[in-house]
């Protein structure tokens, strides 16, 4: 069974929020408000990377 964990920084009334599971090679990425809807399984390192660019203000996101 994959356990989905919610982002620290999703809003708690229901409104952006990203869920994570960790699948065997890949990290798996669903909308909480649509967990049905399937999800995007990124490569591990494809991720840190996203995630290392976000954090540099890339993609317009902080």
């Amino acid at each position: 069974m994959i356990q989905w964990r919610k982002s620290s920084r999703s809003n708690p009334q229901g409104g952006d929020c990203v869920e994570l599971a960790a699948l065997l090679s890949c990290v798996g990425v669903r909308d909480s408000k649509a967990p049905d809807a399937g999800h995007l399984a990124v490569r591990v390192g494809e991720f840190r990377r996203l995630v290392a660019e976000v954090k540099a203000g890339g993609h317009g996101l902080r």
